[in-house]
């Protein structure tokens, strides 16, 4: 029987990685731009209004009923409504206010807590969380979105989640802030009044944008006079005790919810004829931004300019992949035009299907970065810095895929 010389196997047989590399090297990859270019474009385009538009629909009102005690759970995208507009006092001047608020618990994060929303009124008023920080704010307009706050603020409110019974008071050009019966601020450049607290309340959002509060409410009451600090404390004591604050008839409440409804869709006012409450089955945004113009957009913070950067960065393939596809493939006359035109347009579908969407906003500001971005795409592109990049790439990858093969490479028997 004839021995099988070893030296006669082959050694040199690649392995996967070496083969993978063989292959990819017979590729003609301007041919295969030509051919495939088309259907980047298809996917950039999906994956934009995908990214823009999500989810597509208008969310489940995320907002439940605490069941085992009073009070509602609000998880960000849930608001509750009233069924009709509060009047505020029928003098224009300075008229006394007060507002309490029991809350539960407020998860860390940003978001409005409570506010007044008139169409045609100049001001508005809104309780606000920052992390663990309360803010009372008057909102003076100027124009129909644009506006500047008056703030009033006490730090660490909503420490630890523990419970924060608050309220408001003003008077004569004077407003307190009391935190669980206790005096935390009083001020005289403050300027809030009852014809504040005006228009339909919104209870965990405000009015044009989605600024949702996540947290728990245990109870909501408001008066149409100045509670001394006495009433204040007493209250607090009762409220938090018996689930129901002790009012006497000389303390004029408009309203005094107890949420001790635990289920159903109607939150009941305990002042006789007074506005109840509701709780829509869809999240919503009561005064949707339609197209918000720029200059009414514009803040001069960080997270204003992280915006414009994302906003630019998100059209940029775009104008990438569709200038290459009209420049190279369809052999356009004007590519850039076109692609720039292109990327306006997408952006405005955007835009403007996001005033229908409570949880996106709607603002030039994205359409004219958007385009911007798309334009930056096309220059990109122009530039061929594209190439270097994809040959500097193909090249580490090669290498290092042709390392692997030869450290996969049986050694030659001696």
């Amino acid at each position: 029987m004839t021995e099988k010389r070893l030296d006669n196997l082959p050694t040199n047989r690649p392995g996967i990685a070496a083969r993978m590399v063989q292959s990819i090297h017979y590729i003609d990859w301007e041919k295969s731009l030509d051919q495939y270019l088309g259907a980047v474009c298809v996917l950039v385009l999906a994956g934009t209004l995908t990214a823009g538009l999500w989810p597509f629909h208008t969310p489940a009102n995320r907002v439940t009923w605490l069941g085992y005690e009073s009070g509602l759970r609000f998880n960000g995208q849930g608001t509750a409504l009233s069924s009709g507009a509060f009047s505020g006092p029928s003098s224009e001047g300075d008229a006394p206010c007060s507002i309490e608020v029991w809350v539960g618990t407020a998860w860390p994060g940003t978001g409005t807590l409570l506010s007044f929303y008139a169409r045609r009124s100049t001001r508005q008023f809104s309780l606000r969380q920052h992390k663990s920080d309360l803010a009372v704010i008057v909102n003076n307009r100027f124009g129909r979105y644009q506006m500047r706050a008056n703030r009033l603020g006490v730090g660490g409110v909503f420490r630890d989640g523990k419970p924060s019974f608050i309220a408001v008071t003003a008077n004569r050009g004077r407003t307190a802030l009391y935190i669980d019966g206790v005096l935390a601020r009083a001020t005289t450049h403050f300027p809030l009044s009852g014809r504040d607290l005006r228009g339909e309340l919104i209870i965990a959002n405000q009015s044009t944008d989605d600024d949702g509060w996540s947290g728990r409410l245990r109870g909501l009451a408001f008066y149409n006079q100045e509670l001394s600090p006495a009433q204040i404390q007493h209250h607090f004591a009762t409220w938090t005790s018996t689930g129901r604050p002790d009012i006497s008839k000389d303390e004029h409440a408009e309203a005094l919810y107890l949420l001790d409804e635990r289920a159903g869709r109607v939150i009941h006012n305990q002042v006789p004829a007074g506005i109840n409450l509701y709780l829509p089955e869809r999240f919503l945004v009561v005064d949707q931004i339609f197209f918000k113009p720029f200059w009414e957009e514009f803040h001069p913070d960080w997270d204003y300019a992280k915006d414009i950067l994302i906003n630019i960065a998100g059209l940029f393939p775009l104008g990438f992949f569709f200038f290459g596809y009209f420049s190279q493939v369809r052999r356009a006359k004007r590519p850039a035009l076109l692609t720039v035109l292109a990327g306006f347009a997408t952006s405005f579908t955007i835009e403007f299907f996001q005033a229908f969407l409570p949880t996106r906003h709607s603002g030039t500001t994205d359409l004219i970065t958007n385009t911007l971005g798309t334009w930056i795409g096309v220059r990109l592109w122009q530039w061929k810095l594209w190439r270097d990049l994809a040959a500097i790439l193909w090249a580490r990858l090669a290498g290092a895929l042709g390392q692997e093969a030869v450290a996969a490479r049986p050694a030659a028997p001696r």
